[in-house]
């Protein structure tokens, strides 16, 4: 499991997946969001402006992140 260092909360699920480069832009994390792509703390997540926090785990593409407020 890897670690997003985040340096406020709530951040907006779209934008922590476009900043890791997980996805190229933000339109495209907005679409895979909306598609049912991601899971943030083991539900499917299709909100893509999903407020996360520290401590949260997203799942995509097979891998998992864990949110770490630094």
């Amino acid at each position: 499991m890897r670690t997003i260092d985040i340096t406020r909360e709530p951040v907006e699920l779209y934008k922590i997946l476009k900043f890791e480069g997980l996805v190229a832009t933000g339109g495209e994390a907005k679409l895979l969001i909306a598609d049912g792509q991601v899971r943030v703390n083991g539900e499917t997540e299709t909100r893509r402006r999903r407020k996360m926090l520290g401590g949260d785990i997203i799942e995509f593409r097979g891998e998992r992140f864990t949110l770490h407020l630094a």
